[in-house]
């Protein structure tokens, strides 16, 4: 689908040879910090942006030569809503189907089809200016599938909204997938790519770092044991004694006020609590936790999960 796929901005690299496939029915994640390059290589994918070298193919049209070729094939629900603010939820949808032939009869009964689908009949003529940030990225969605496309492009589907929105839209993004819609979903939440994703695509710096699916990823780790230790201050203080007194567990800072602590047997949490707490520590909680597409990708691409998480804070602020 994607090979040696590369754009520049003046002295920027903002995707770097990259080169990836999606196969028919799949739903592929391409995960990465802000600036890995995932919208750019989106917008290079729909058309609406050209590469300076490398090629794209989706089913058997050449979309380098002819960006729009495949237009037919596939729904686009970009990172910011490009619906009018003034239409309703319902002439939006309308709208947009009329963009691609549909006509008038089967364009209304498709609308509303989907705001009840979506949960927003109630809303349906309501101008999309009162929607909340939620519904406008359900609606947003719902207008990117309104023509009924085999294969989608997602992008940061999530950012930005409640905790509930979000919930529903992976939902969605789910019974899209086993409907049988091809899927290339970017996003920076780790947990969402881990949950609704069979491979992902790694990119830091507009380049690809690994390729693989969620399972094989984790595989390494399921023999791990790690155990998170809550401390009222000064985390990364005690990793060095940890050491000294538990030379086979590995402690880290993974927050200010937070140990991470890893073995690769079983954690005894009483002698290590102890061990704290008589020195002075304050331990407010001790919690065991399996091992994730977290830990996966801050050793494949060495971003740290605390700046993921920050950006994903930074991006719920802005909302």
């Amino acid at each position: 689908m994607v090979a040696h796929l590369t754009k520049r901005f003046g002295e920027v690299t903002a995707v770097d040879d990259v080169t990836f496939d999606v196969a028919r029915g799949e739903l592929l994640g391409l995960l990465g910090p802000n600036g890995a390059g995932k919208t750019t290589t989106l917008n290079l994918l729909t058309g609406l942006a050209r590469p300076d070298a490398g090629s794209i193919r989706i089913d058997e049209h050449d979309c380098t030569r002819r960006p729009r070729a495949a237009q037919h094939l596939v729904g686009i629900v970009p990172d910011e809503s490009n619906l009018y603010e003034e239409l309703s939820g319902f002439d939006n949808l309308c709208f947009c189907a009329a963009l691609y032939g549909m006509r008038k009869r089967e364009r209304r009964s498709r609308a509303a089809e989907l705001l009840q689908a979506f949960g927003l009949t109630d809303a349906a003529h309501r101008r999309f200016a009162t929607y909340s940030k939620g519904m406008k990225r359900k609606l947003t969605l719902a207008a990117g599938i309104v023509h009924r496309p085999p294969i989608l492009f997602l992008d940061e589907p999530t950012t930005g909204i409640d905790v509930a929105s979000a919930r529903g839209i992976r939902q969605l993004v789910a019974e899209l997938h086993r409907g049988g819609t091809t899927i290339l979903l970017t996003t920076h939440y780790i947990e969402e790519a881990e949950r609704l994703c069979e491979r992902i695509v790694f990119l830091v710096g507009g380049r690809v770092v690994r390729i693989d699916t969620v399972h094989d990823l984790l595989l390494p780790e399921r023999g791990r044991h790690v155990l998170l230790v809550s401390l009222a201050h000064a985390a990364g203080s005690w990793c060095e004694p940890l050491a000294r007194a538990f030379p086979a567990l590995k402690a880290e800072p993974a927050s200010d006020a937070e140990l991470r602590i890893e073995s690769a047997a079983p954690i005894r949490v009483g002698p290590l609590v102890r061990f704290l707490e008589e020195r002075g520590a304050e331990v407010l909680e001790a919690r065991r936790v399996h091992p994730s597409l977290e830990d996966v990708f801050v050793r494949i691409t060495g971003v740290e999960a605390e700046e993921m998480r920050k950006e994903r804070e930074r991006a719920a602020a802005g909302a």
